[in-house]
């Protein structure tokens, strides 16, 4: 079976081999410059947002407004998930937009989605659903590979998968297994271990790794999935500007 694994290896490891690798400076890409009209009122709008919802928090803090948010009784004995900016952003800011955002869907993801109507009687804090769904084409999918079609090559290897190997997590990884030999062999390590979805992978093993009284020095521009394992895990966290470390 080794053998076999070996096999596999060399011949994925010759095929990486054999992959152009390019490289970009992030530094050297250029984007549109905004009309300065366009700047200014931007910049005018965010300002007086801002200035609305430190006063809404005031009003919130004497008891004036009412609290809707949802409020931790215990915060002091877990890592916070959110810095107190994010917090005031989400309070104040995005919840005036929150309706054009997190639009649900009764219908496959594929080029054509039917979006379900909703409305809101409290100024996005709730919304509830009319019961009609409107045809949109769908230009931010997820589904970049195809996976959530019902019909193809996809929909057709997965039903036969699931039949297959099942859909738990704690079935015979066979596949997962197979993947980790051929990564040991092409890294030259004793062994690895292969995760099936890396947003998982980062946020909850780096509170496994890292811990209270450890220090994580974090890339400004690393993935969210790297950040929120960070905060998690209660370590501190100290950033630096991209790749300059």
């Amino acid at each position: 079976m080794k053998d076999e694994f070996s096999k596999i290896s060399s011949s994925s490891k010759q095929m990486l081999q054999n992959v152009p690798v390019t490289t970009t400076n992030i530094d050297d890409e250029k984007f549109e410059e905004a009309p300065t009209w366009v700047a200014v009122i931007t910049v005018l709008s965010f300002a007086l947002h801002t200035a609305l919802g430190w006063l809404r928090d005031f009003l919130r803090y004497i008891g004036l407004e009412k609290k809707k948010i949802v409020i931790d009784p215990n915060p002091k004995d877990f890592a916070p998930l959110y810095l107190s900016y994010e917090c005031f952003y989400t309070r104040n800011l995005y919840q005036r937009v929150r309706d054009v955002f997190n639009q649900p869907i009764v219908s496959m993801a594929g080029p054509i989605v039917d979006v379900m109507e909703r409305v809101s009687d409290d100024y996005n804090w709730t919304f509830r659903f009319t019961g009609r769904s409107l045809p949109a084409i769908n230009l931010g999918s997820y589904n970049y590979l195809g996976f959530a079609e019902n019909r193809g090559p996809c929909a057709e290897q997965a039903i036969s998968a699931i039949e297959a190997c099942g859909i738990a997590t704690c079935r015979t990884q066979q596949y997962m297994r197979t993947l980790e030999f051929m990564m040991t062999d092409y890294l030259g390590v004793e062994d690895c271990i292969a995760f099936g979805m890396g947003f998982a992978t980062n946020a909850l093993n780096i509170p496994v790794i890292m811990g209270k009284g450890d220090l994580i020095l974090s890339d400004r521009r690393n993935h969210i999935s790297i950040i929120l394992g960070a905060r998690l895990s209660g370590a501190r966290i100290c950033t630096f500007n991209h790749n300059g470390m």
